[in-house]
Parts: structure tokens; sequence; C-alpha cells
């Protein structure tokens, strides 16, 4: 019996034990993938207080070193279902493992969302990525695309503009959600060029990637272009479901809650992201 299980060990679900841990209550952590999350695909982090620059995979591993050297307990499996038996909380893997504590703290993060066009499952590892840090090497010095307006869309198309021969940034709007600073930087890159107000519609190559048509949502024009790679940076998708029993959630699958981290059940909290 732990006091508290923490579902997932991304910066909220990490930064949650080493608290909880200075204050002398006793914590595991169930993560499905990594340690660090999303975050650990970020080449350089620039915008955190009293850190000039850290990679994500860095600032990662210092957190997770840190919650370690207080004791935290991480176990690599994935959390299925959670059981509420009043004074402790009974949590599930998909092993078919069950874990006891005192309270649960949900930060499951949140998943890539997909374009859900056809063949796009087929195609990843074939030419679509959703990490431009993990996979962008594989294109050097060939031309790639980039789908989507916020800050990832616009890492991505950074980093990528350091390797590839051309870098495509496509967007649906004509005005990006991202950083004014990393998109001042883009404009300055004379291989990256904007594709705006267009959508990707449809993935050409076989058995790779080869070419996007790209359909602008002005005009209806229907333009293609040949890329060896494309970098999908479209949004997340909360990964809650397998808790609705204990957290009630909106109709975009995040925690329907306020600032104050309480869930429909008492000792079960949420962290960050995962809420709307």
């Amino acid at each position: 019996m732990k006091d508290i299980l923490i579902i997932g060990a991304g910066p909220a679900g990490l930064t949650a034990a080493i608290y909880a841990l200075r204050s002398g209550k006793s914590v595991l952590l169930l993560e499905a993938k990594q340690y660090g999350g999303q975050i650990v695909n970020t080449p350089d982090i620039e915008n955190y207080p009293g850190l000039a620059h850290v990679s994500g995979y860095e600032f990662a591993e210092n957190l997770y070193q840190q919650a370690k050297s207080f004791g935290a307990e991480l176990v690599f499996e994935t959390a299925a279902a959670i059981e509420d038996r009043g004074d402790h909380k009974v949590v599930r893997t998909t092993l078919d493992h069950t874990y006891e504590g005192r309270a649960v703290i949900l930060a499951t993060g949140a998943k890539n969302r997909p374009m859900g066009l056809e063949r796009e499952e087929e195609l990843i590892g074939r030419g679509i990525s959703y990490c431009a840090t993990c996979d962008g090497m594989f294109f050097r010095k060939k031309d790639v695309a980039v789908f989507g307006g916020g800050n990832t869309a616009l890492e991505d198309a950074l980093f990528l503009s350091n390797y590839c021969n051309k870098v495509y940034l496509i967007h649906r709007r004509d005005q990006f959600r991202g950083s004014d600073a990393d998109l001042k930087k883009l404009t300055g890159r004379e291989n990256v060029e904007f594709v705006l107000n267009c959508n990707v519609t449809k993935l050409l190559g076989e058995p790779r990637l080869s070419a996007i048509e790209v359909t602008d949502k002005l005009t209806g024009e229907i333009r293609t272009i040949e890329v060896a790679g494309l970098f999908v940076a479209i949004g997340q998708i909360p990964d809650n479901a397998a808790f609705s029993n204990v957290a009630a959630l909106d109709e975009k699958g995040y925690i329907a809650s306020g600032e104050d981290c309480l869930t429909k059940t008492p000792g079960i909290f949420y962290a960050v992201v995962c809420r709307t």
C-alpha cells in the first residue's frame, strides 16, 4: 500500500512525486512508455525560468533522478482501470497487476492526434512521423513537410530546417498559434516554405510516402507536393478514457474540472494537460 499512486511519469507526474515525497509520503509511479513524456522530444527548452537552454531529454532525466533520489518507485506498466474502495484505490494494469494507494494522481498527459487520412497508419515509419527529433535524421538533405500551426509544429520545422533540403510548413489557417519567437526564426530560413489555409488531404506513394496532396480551404485548389517525409503536429488527444468511472470527462475526453485538481471521486486528483 502506497500513500500515492501517480499514473504517468511525465513532467507533471514527476513533479507531483517530488513534492509528495518531500512531504513524507510514499509514491509509486506507473508509466506506459518512458519517463519524461513528450518533452523528451524537444531539442531545446529556452523558456523555463532559471534554465537558459536545456534539451527535453536532459530536463526529463534530471526530473526523474531528482524524484528517484527522494525515494520514488517507477513501474513501466500501463494503467487500465481504477477501482475506488473508499479509503484506498486499486489500479489495475494491462498486465493484470494491481497496485493499491490511499490516493491517485492522474498525470496521463495526451497522445498525438492523427490526421484521419487513408493509409496514414500504414505509412507510419514509411514517411509519416509524429516526432521530428526522433526521426528527422532519416530525412537529411531531403524534402519534408510539417503539418500543424502550434508550438510543436514550429519547433519541428525549425529542427528539420537544419538538416533537410526543404521544409514545407502546412497550416490550415493563415495565423499560427505557436511562439512568435520561433515563427520569426522560421521566416528567416531560406529553405522553409509556408503553405497556409491548407489541409493535407491525401497521401501518395507505395510502399513509402513520396508526395502529399494539400487542398486550399479558400479556393479548393489541390496542390501535389513531393516529400520524403511528413511530420504531423496537429494537436493532442487526452489519454483518460480508461478512468471515466472516477473522473468526469468532457466531449473531447479531457477531465472536466477547475483549477483545484479535484475529480468527482474523493482521493483521486489530476495534473495538467489531461484536464480541459
